[in-house]
């Protein structure tokens, strides 16, 4: 060593660009930028959210209408397997949609307005009744608290609130007739041109993302058709187990109040249970209290029949969402959408969770048929 030599030099001046970069190199600072990531990522799906909502009456319907053709599908394949033509098939499948939805739709309107005059009569024997129920009960409630219920009702439906209420369901009627129509028209083309609407989208997407795309399609198309199928089956026992309960008692409507269960099925854990009520007061106000205890017996059986046994056995291969995740993403579709969104929520759900466990994981063959289905195949979008 040289005798002028330090034997201890000094360590180099460090860069400021480095100084900076190591306040982000430990393990705040790596936090901190995930942190500005997740708010980036948070702010891009408010926007994306937020331009969706503006526009209800397309966004509902082509939901829709890709939910249905989905369900749809697999009877579009087999008429096509059996050597239908596929305009054919396709036309065939949709004329059937429109003939069920119909049908049922004009068959519920004849019966209220067949059964409505029963209704009426029964209901005025059953106010009387319930008002000497009220006033003799457990707990009593005076003719006084019952005038000042009635005069408030009243004056609500004589008030300009309730006018302007009745011109906004008017309004609501024109949007939700307009938004079936469109839904037909979309149904009708995802139906015919699917499998092209499909690989036009996906050929967007940089070729090595096109496989994971093509695969997060088909699995979703199979959880769609699966959800739709499973909760039809499990809405249909619901509004035939009522139906037949409020038949076997003679209450007035029964036929269109197991329709209306049926339908509420349809949004997970409060739909049934809600048009279940609605039985309920029908029960109260036409037969009494203890039939109505009854209809109330027979709602809660059927919810329980349906969570804990049909849900499991018939929707188990389809949905793998906690029931946390379902009833937020029910508060979340509600919040933004109304009705519509709690009746999208969880299809949506379920197919965004499969988007992301395809996307995230590695390549693998697309998903095992469920009931004897091969994939996509027609929906495609």
């Amino acid at each position: 060593m040289p005798r002028n030599a330090d034997p201890s030099p000094s360590a180099p001046a460090v860069p400021p660009s480095s100084a900076v970069a190591a306040l982000w190199a430990d393990g705040l600072g790596r936090a901190g930028i995930r942190s500005l990531q997740l708010l980036a990522v948070a702010a891009v799906v408010w926007l994306a959210l937020w331009m969706l909502t503006r526009v209800p009456l397309v966004l509902i319907p082509l939901v829709v209408a890709l939910i249905l053709a989905s369900a749809i599908s697999p009877l579009v394949r087999w008429l096509t397997t059996g050597g239908w033509p596929r305009a054919l098939a396709v036309l065939a499948s949709f004329l059937l949609i429109l003939a069920v939805f119909g049908g049922v739709v004009t068959g519920v309107v004849l019966l209220i307005r067949h059964q409505w005059k029963e209704l009426s009569d029964r209901a005025l024997a059953g106010v009387d009744d319930l008002h000497g129920f009220l006033n003799n009960g457990p707990v009593p409630v005076s003719d006084a608290q019952i005038e000042s219920t009635r005069q408030s009702i009243q004056n609500f439906f004589t008030s300009s609130a309730f006018g302007s209420e009745a011109l906004t369901g008017v309004r609501t009627a024109g949007e939700i007739l307009a938004g079936i129509v469109l839904m037909v028209v979309i149904l009708f083309f995802f139906l015919k041109d699917g499998e092209k609407i499909r690989a036009f989208l996906i050929g967007f997407l940089p070729a090595a993302h096109r496989t994971k795309a093509s695969i997060a399609a088909e699995r979703s198309t199979v959880v769609l058709g699966g959800y739709v199928r499973g909760t039809a089956l499990v809405a249909a026992v619901d509004g035939l187990v009522v139906g037949i309960a409020l038949a076997i008692m003679q209450v007035p409507l029964a036929l269109p109040l197991g329709v209306f269960i049926f339908i509420g099925g349809f949004i997970p854990i409060v739909g049934a249970t809600a048009a279940g009520t609605l039985a309920v007061a029908v029960a109260l106000v036409s037969n009494g209290p203890v039939p109505a205890l009854i209809v109330l017996a027979v709602v809660i059986g059927a919810n329980q029949l349906e969570h804990h046994f049909l849900q499991p056995v018939l929707m188990g291969k389809v949905l793998s969402i906690h029931g946390l995740a379902i009833l937020l993403s029910l508060a979340a579709g509600t919040m933004l959408a109304g009705i519509a969104g709690a009746l999208l929520a969880v299809p949506v759900t379920a197919v965004g969770w499969t988007v992301f466990k395809t996307l995230t994981g590695p390549d693998s063959p697309g998903p095992a048929p469920l009931d004897g289905e091969s994939g996509a195949g027609e929906t495609g979008a």
